[in-house]
């Protein structure tokens, strides 16, 4: 699969469906309590605000022709009450919608950042992170206004109508439906726009998602960038990527302020259209229009078009949303490749035989990495593998702790298949040192802990002692307890590795993987390191990749690895007399040393 770059756009596997708004339903249910309460108390709001141009009706009508100032003083003090009680219930549903629309955020946001803890290393070699960071904050985020208030007010904005329209009807039945007769003019204007819409959020999304990309990629690389004095074309390709953005983002906000100036025009000329009529009917002597008939039609004709903008609104945000639905949900879908297996079990305590039997593998279907991989380690066995750049030396070890799946093949630990137990059971009995030597914010103490959490003070402090690491760490300003920033940006590359073998270490392995694990350490230091973990390898089974070769010199077997084979294997002074593929590595190395 060709990697999804910053400036390339993503595409749905799939069309929108209305699954997806059964799926954020499902999400809206736990809360359905607090929600019914918040839409009958916005109902009884909105009923109650709708007797406002009914009671002014009355004043206009009876009494002031009567001259009954008691009973307008009565009314007045009715609707004082009333509008206290509308301003209750709206600070009641302000905090209640808050409350609800949060908790529902915090909800899904939890469910895509456990899934992508489950992800394979495959999805990540795919995406940009930044496109996949998106998705959690950004993407979650914009659905914040339609969870906290979009849902609800809809809802009571449908009861409005309905009352809305029950008291029009109630006033005047011909006045009334010139008033709906806006409503098909709209509904055509609705689905016109629809599709579009739709498509023009999918597109900013998607310009979205690349400038985060790029702007996540940038940060990360920022001291190469400044290095090679790369400033200036950066700026250049955020420049373009943000300019995308703005154009994308302008034309879906078009589309979706269309409805707007239509929803006023068409209240306008609805307006327009009671009055002349019921000023026409009135002089006629049409029975039933009256001047608070005209002025109470005219209230509810604001009132009416108001939820239908609210209405309108709503839509607008739905199909936003949907856009961003869209690509939330896809990533909580996104298969699990690398999970337990139907029935897998706990994996027995390990004692460290370690076999690979005609083992093939391919990052990309049809172009392998290893290609029928035959061997076998023995309890406390060191095997160090060697070989070219992009041999596949880092996907072996990478398939011992089952990152990634086969094509074919078998890898059996202690000779169980490690497809049949559990991925839990089996990396956590295995100690682990990637080549990134990545190092969390927090204190040093807490980074080392990170290979076992209930790992004692002592313990941790044990663990850098055996590595080397203890002294550096001694020496800075809080020891244990000094504060690293992310990926350890504080401390040196050196340090930093030796930070994450004590890691690996603390643990208490029986199989020990290290991926350049000594690479960037220093070789005084690097003697101390070896004279510390010459007994703590003793009794456990140990993959090493190293390219400087003197480290590896006294290792069990030496694996030789290119074109995805093992090309030759044994010991060093085996493969130094065989004269070979390690032979000519060795020598050209000693030689561009001895040249240095």
């Amino acid at each position: 699969m060709a990697r999804n770059k910053f400036d390339i756009d993503e595409t749905l596997q799939s069309e929108f469906n209305l699954t997806h708004l059964k799926r954020l339903i499902q999400y809206i249910k736990p809360y359905r309590k607090e929600m019914i309460l918040t839409i009958l108390i916005m109902t009884i709001s909105s009923a109650l605000s709708m007797l406002t141009p009914r009671f002014l009706m009355i004043i206009m009508d009876e009494y002031i022709p009567d001259k009954n100032i008691k009973g307008i003083i009565i009314i007045s003090l009715v609707l004082l009450i009333i509008y206290f009680v509308i301003s209750v219930f709206i600070r009641m549903k302000i905090t209640l919608t808050s409350r609800i629309g949060q908790n529902i955020i915090h909800t899904i946001r939890s469910d895509i950042f456990h899934h992508l803890q489950e992800l394979p290393f495959s999805y990540y070699d795919d995406k940009p992170h930044g496109k996949i960071q998106v998705r959690v904050v950004n993407y979650i985020n914009r659905l914040s206004d339609l969870l906290s208030n979009g849902i609800v007010n809809t809802i009571t904005d449908l009861f409005s109508l309905i009352f809305i329209v029950i008291f029009m009807l109630s006033i005047n039945i011909r006045l009334a439906l010139i008033c709906l007769s806006g409503l098909p003019l709209l509904m055509i204007l609705i689905f016109v726009i629809k599709r579009k819409q739709r498509v023009a959020w999918q597109i900013s999304s998607n310009k979205s998602s690349n400038l985060n990309a790029y702007i996540a990629e940038s940060i990360s690389g920022i001291r190469v960038t400044q290095s090679f004095t790369r400033e200036k074309e950066n700026i250049k390709i955020f420049n373009s990527l943000s300019a995308d953005y703005s154009k994308a983002w302008m034309q879906a906000v078009k589309l979706n302020f269309l409805l707007w100036p239509a929803i006023n025009n068409i209240s306008t000329w609805t307006t327009v259209a009671v009055f002349v009529c019921g000023i026409a009917w009135m002089d006629g002597g049409m029975a039933g229009i009256t001047a608070g008939v005209l002025v109470a039609m005219t209230g509810y004709i604001g009132r009416f078009w108001a939820p239908i903008n609210t209405l309108a609104s709503f839509y607008n945000s739905l199909l936003t949303a949907i856009s961003y639905l869209e690509r939330i949900f896809e990533t909580i879908d996104e298969p699990v490749l690398v999970k337990d297996s139907e029935g897998a079990v706990e994996m027995p305590p390990i004692q460290g035989e370690v076999e690979f039997k005609d083992v093939v593998f391919s990052y990309e279907e049809g172009i392998p990495i290893l290609n029928g991989i035959n061997f076998k380690a023995n309890v406390g066995d060191t095997v160090a593998i060697v070989g070219p750049t992009g041999a596949g030396k880092t996907t072996i070890i990478n398939l011992i702790s089952r990152f990634y799946n086969l094509d074919s093949g078998m890898i059996t630990i202690d000779g169980i298949d490690i497809n049949t137990v559990t991925i839990k059971s089996l990396r956590k009995q295995m100690g682990v040192m990637l080549q990134d030597s990545f190092i969390f914010s927090g204190t040093i103490m807490d980074n080392i802990r990170y290979g076992n959490m209930e790992a004692s003070d002592e313990e941790v402090m044990e663990a850098a002692k055996t590595v080397r690491a203890h002294d550096f760490i001694m020496n800075l300003e809080d020891g244990y307890d000094t504060e690293v920033n992310e990926r350890g940006s504080r401390l040196s590359v050196g340090q930093r590795q030796l930070i994450s073998f004590a890691r690996a270490l603390l643990a208490d392995p029986k199989i020990l993987i290290l991926d350049e694990a000594t690479s960037s350490i220093d070789t005084e230091t690097e003697i101390l390191l070896q004279e510390g973990l010459s007994r703590l390898l003793a009794n456990r089974t140990s993959f090493i990749i190293a390219h400087r070769l003197s480290t590896i010199k006294n290792s069990t077997s030496i694996m030789y690895v290119d074109g995805g084979m093992i090309k030759e294997m044994g010991t060093h002074d085996e493969l130094i007399a065989k004269k070979g593929y390690y032979y000519e590595l060795y020598m050209s190395q000693y030689k561009f040393l001895e040249n240095d």
